[in-house]
């Protein structure tokens, strides 16, 4: 029996990867992307990362490291970024026959037998040619184990020696990462379990390693036994070929100008709707639970603070975005208070499930005549050639709620009047 090589291989800072492809006068210059209303930085190019500036840092507490140093700012690009995310996947398609998707910017492979002996190089050859077809660095880590990928993946980008490639099947080799890993890098391990481990004495990946599965069960859960197991290379998570559903689908802003009124919020929540219900028929679901909830700045002690949240349950579970809208905006009327700033407003879909399973209804309700799917399939395909092209009287025309983004890139590979121009002197 072969012994398993499981591969992952995840994009180098992927959102700035994506901006740097078409823009390559910003490579080795620093750059970072911002959150939807340009609010906080939500990815880094390594020039921002070194000069101190953490995840979802908000604008305004760096704009004198901004400008002193010249960070060129992106807004989220999120068209683009997808598309970059398909191409680099369809790559990684030619080195296995299972790939698992695990994120936009990562993707586990199922590597077992298909290396002959020399593991590094095909690695090597997985690296030049995601880079040669889409212009993204990619780094790629494997070992017999999901976990023990992930690891070895951190190492590979964190020491340049491995050249973007680590293996760990060699015992050896794996150890002596294991026992210099801080337990918190560990794929899994969140910060209260990283500090129940503290107390415990366990500081390294190693040091969790070398403990009874049993007895972590007993203090833990199962899934931090798995991890044990995992790292001593006993495989207990197996690669999906298929992407999971999503069990909750969540749409919502942060507003960089804060709300007062209703109509403008009812428009704002309508256009969730038709996002989180596009999302919906996408992965061939319907949801029976919709929550909508709102508040205002919870950080500003010179404004009144409010913040409310609440939820319908369906008798007939659905994807149609006109019952979708209809009853959030609803819930929203019924939790909406006047003199407030609104900061924030989402909507969150629940009890998803797939359109075709039987449902149990209300022995006191009448189901129905659905004839909303053959709209909806004409409203998707007509909107996927022509984003936003129909829009429901319910979004309203004018969208003063949303304010446009300041550095919005180009939509270099899905807009025609927008790609990218190369001139020959």
């Amino acid at each position: 029996m072969q012994t398993p090589l499981i591969a992952l291989v995840d994009c180098n800072n992927f959102y700035v990867s994506c901006e740097r492809v078409f823009r390559p006068d910003l490579i080795n210059k620093p750059v970072a992307v911002l959150s939807n209303n340009d609010g906080c930085i939500v990815a880094r190019s390594q020039e921002v990362k070194d000069l101190g500036i953490k995840m979802a840092t908000p604008v305004y507490k760096v704009q004198h490291l901004i400008k002193r140093h010249k960070i060129q700012l992106f807004s989220s690009n999120y068209t683009l970024y997808a598309d970059m995310s398909q191409r680099v996947m369809q790559c990684l398609e030619e080195f296995s026959p299972q790939v698992e998707v695990y994120s936009i910017d990562e993707s586990f492979l199922d590597l077992t037998g298909l290396c002959a002996n020399n593991s590094h190089h095909y690695g090597l050859g997985i690296r030049n040619k995601v880079y040669q077809s889409t212009g993204i660095t990619v780094c790629v880590g494997m070992a017999q184990t999901k976990t023990l990928a992930k690891l070895a993946n951190y190492a590979a980008k964190k020491w340049h020696k491995t050249g973007g490639v680590l293996d760990l099947s060699d015992p050896t080799r794996r150890n002596k990462l294991l026992k210099i890993t801080p337990v918190d890098e560990i794929w899994g391990i969140g910060r209260q379990t990283a500090k129940r481990l503290h107390i415990m004495n366990i500081h390294t990946a190693y040091d969790l390693s070398i403990q009874q599965p049993e007895t972590i069960q007993k203090q833990f859960n199962v899934v931090i036994a798995r991890i044990v197991m995992e790292l001593n290379g006993t495989s207990c998570l197996a690669l999906e070929d298929i992407q999971a559903d999503k069990q909750q689908i969540v749409c919502s802003r942060s507003f960089k100008r804060r709300l007062t009124d209703y109509p403008e919020l009812s428009e704002a929540l309508a256009c969730f709707a038709r996002t989180a219900t596009e999302k919906l028929r996408k992965q061939k679901s319907v949801s029976s639970s919709i929550t909508v909830f709102i508040r205002t700045n919870p950080h500003n002690p010179e404004e009144p603070n409010y913040q409310r949240s609440i939820s319908s349950t369906l008798a007939h579970a659905t994807n149609d975005t006109r019952q979708i809208t209809r009853i959030a905006k609803r819930l929203l009327r019924e939790i909406y208070k006047s003199g407030f700033r609104y900061q924030k407003l989402g909507l969150q879909l629940g009890h998803i499930q797939n359109k075709t399973t039987p449902n149990q209804s209300d022995l006191f309700s009448l189901i129905p005549e659905d004839n909303s799917e053959p709209l909806m399939q004409v409203m998707d395909k007509i909107n996927r050639q022509f984003p936003k092209a129909i829009k429901l009287s319910a979004e309203g025309l004018t969208n003063t709620w949303h304010v446009p983004v300041e550095y919005l890139s180009q939509h270099y590979t899905t807009n025609w009047d927008e790609l990218a121009v190369v001139k020959c002197c």
